[in-house]
């Protein structure tokens, strides 16, 4: 999969070539295509974020990455005088962009990773209990390049944590080598072994062992004192299902840990305003919510330098060989 290849957007041909060239008030010229097959005229910006956008497009970057540095809504309306439909609708064609990053970067191979967990919340609609808020929101970040695989929100239930390891188990069939760290949070191993387990043969009568695939591990840091409990204490690092035999752990007990995610959590409580606006309603619905963070992913991945490593966490990972403009990712046709 090409993520800058142009194709024909009704039958998908890459069998183009140039028509002729029309000029916008604000972008400048842009290029018509003409599909060899099906004779179908269509425009550089067809099935593109930049679809039916006049706005310049280093307007629209500056708009954008004001909502990624903490801005809210309203604000951001203000600051650069747009109207607040144009900003929603600016953020939902990010949904689309998403998805066709996301199946870019699950279409790479990778020989080692390792994934750290974490969740944290916010509220949503009104004001009630942690426990009853729709606005946890789970990521799964790639410990050494700071790549966010997952950012879903939603209620702390089965469901939430269903939709974030199916996207670690499709991670795993691309990586040859992969670990998940987690502080405390047992549901991320055992639904993971329930999705991505195998029988281990042994040659010997009776039922095969379940145990993970070969090459995944999973460790869990027991967070919290239990000196007031009664009965057997748990340990504080340790494997929440059965490991292949073949798989090396080479995670040591200090490197068990999420720290970078939740130095990311923190950060993302300084940059999504959903998450820091100092009301009794954080955000307005799940899905506004979902959709804040949508914008932050693409941003994060695949155009803001990481502080820490000095790269885009698309090119530290290797999904990207080298950086991107907004204009060239927005240029992206939509899978």
């Amino acid at each position: 999969m090409l993520l800058f290849t142009c194709k024909c957007p009704n039958c998908s041909s890459e069998n183009i070539r140039h028509d002729y060239v029309y000029r916008t008030i604000s972008n400048g010229d842009r290029e018509m295509f003409l599909c060899q097959d099906c004779k179908y005229s269509f425009s550089e910006t067809k099935n593109t974020f930049l679809q039916d956008i006049r706005k310049p497009v280093s307007k629209i970057w500056e708009v954008l990455n004001a909502r990624t540095e903490g801005t809210s809504l309203n604000a951001t309306c203000r600051i650069f005088k747009i109207a607040k439909n144009t900003l929603l609708a600016w953020e939902r064609k990010f949904s689309y962009l998403y998805s066709t990053l996301f199946i870019y970067s699950m279409a790479h191979t990778f020989i080692q990773s390792v994934i750290e967990g974490d969740e944290f919340y916010t509220k949503v609609k009104k004001n009630v209990p942690a426990e009853e808020s729709s606005g946890w929101t789970i990521v799964l970040m790639d410990r050494a390049s700071r790549f966010i695989w997952e950012m879903s929100c939603g209620k702390k239930d089965r469901s939430l944590f269903e939709k974030a390891i199916k996207t670690l188990a499709e991670l795993v069939n691309q990586t040859e080598d992969i670990t998940l760290l987690t502080d405390g949070e047992r549901r991320y191993g055992k639904i993971l072994f329930e999705i991505c387990h195998e029988l281990f043969q042994t040659g010997m009568r009776g039922r095969p062992r379940k145990v993970l695939k070969k090459g995944v591990t999973v460790r869990v840091k027991n967070k919290g004192s239990q000196a007031h409990k009664k009965g057997r204490k748990r340990p504080k690092y340790q494997t929440t299902c059965p490991q292949h035999p073949e798989t090396t752990n080479h995670i040591t007990d200090k490197e068990t840990h999420a720290n970078h995610v939740e130095a990311n959590n923190a950060a993302m409580r300084r940059k999504c305003s959903a998450y820091r606006r100092k009301t009794n309603t954080y955000a307005k619905s799940e899905t506004g919510l979902q959709r804040v963070l949508n914008v932050y992913w693409v941003v994060h991945n695949f155009l803001r330098v990481h502080f820490t490593t000095k790269k885009v966490p698309a090119v530290s990972l290797g999904v990207l060989e080298c950086e991107t403009t907004p204009e060239v990712l927005f240029s992206a046709q939509y899978v």
